[in-house]
């Protein structure tokens, strides 16, 4: 399976898929259909077979899908059958509200470090971790061989940081702040800007 040639869209359904599946086996479920599954997310029954068909047949007809095998495949597929450690770059509100956020660990990810540059923040303790200085970003990162990070620093600073994680051997960067970062192809970044989901839901309202 090359993953280069599957859509972007469908890889970005299989997490959708993969949570409620896990909601269901919390449930005692053991098995369901791409009906059922549908219902839950909201998504055609033909849509998630034809999703989950890019990768294998991971069902069988009249049964289903065996709920703890498809969970294994999906996990497999998107690569958190293992644990990503992941730095965060910002000590404000949002890098506190993260780095305590206890939902990580249970889809694959761990929150190792945190950095910022403002001296009142530098060495204050948030949860577990002590705030480093962003002046050792580089070398903290590259020896710990983390490869995720979120930023969530000031749009003015925030390529600047991307720059920095990049150079230390980050692949992947979720960016809360609200500007477009311009980095390399092979570097994968998705954007979350909560201002602007609302704005766009206020327009309904």
């Amino acid at each position: 399976m090359n993953s280069k040639k599957i859509p972007d869209i469908i890889i970005g359904r299989l997490p959708i898929y993969l949570r409620a599946l896990q909601r269901m086996k919390e449930e005692g479920i053991q098995t369901t259909s791409s009906q059922e599954l549908g219902r839950q997310v909201g998504i055609s029954a033909a849509q998630i077979r034809k999703d989950i068909s890019q990768f294998g047949e991971f069902g069988k007809q009249g049964t289903g899908y065996n709920i703890s095998f498809l969970i294994e495949k999906l996990s497999e597929i998107l690569k958190v059958d293992r644990v990503w450690e992941v730095a965060v770059v910002g000590a404000g509100d949002m890098g506190h509200a993260l780095v305590n956020y206890q939902g990580f660990l249970h889809r694959g990810f761990r929150i190792t470090m945190i950095f910022d540059n403002h001296p009142s923040k530098i060495g204050q303790k948030i949860g577990d971790f002590v705030v480093q200085d962003v002046a050792r970003l580089g070398e903290a990162i590259r020896e710990a061989g983390v490869k995720v990070a979120m930023i969530t620093v000031p749009a003015s600073v925030a390529q600047e940081v991307a720059d920095q994680l990049v150079q230390a051997g980050v692949k992947a960067i979720l960016n809360y702040a609200p500007i477009k970062l311009k980095l390399s192809p092979d570097v994968q970044v998705q954007y979350i800007d909560p201002s602007r989901h609302l704005q766009r839901m206020t327009y309904y309202l």
